[in-house]
């Protein structure tokens, strides 16, 4: 299993739509509140790396209310 983490900054007033909206996406496993200069943290969990990364691009990026976006890509350290 692969996995992304998202850093999203949302829009002011969009939060609680944005953070409902983006847990009923696929492979979405884990969405949190955060402070500092992003709102939301997201997991991301896929088969593969290129699945993981579409879900971000094409799903989570296209909702309204999201002002940017950071995302990462887990390494293996064994």
């Amino acid at each position: 299993m692969e996995t992304v983490f998202l850093l999203v900054e949302v829009d002011v007033g969009h939060l609680d739509e944005v953070h409902r909206r983006i847990k009923a996406v696929p492979n979405v496993t884990e969405v949190q509140a955060v402070t500092g200069p992003f709102d939301l943290i997201v997991k991301v969990e896929a088969p593969q790396i290129n699945q993981a990364l579409d879900v971000v691009v094409h799903r989570i990026r296209k909702i309204p209310g999201i002002k940017s976006t950071e995302t990462l890509v887990t390494v293996s350290m064994a």
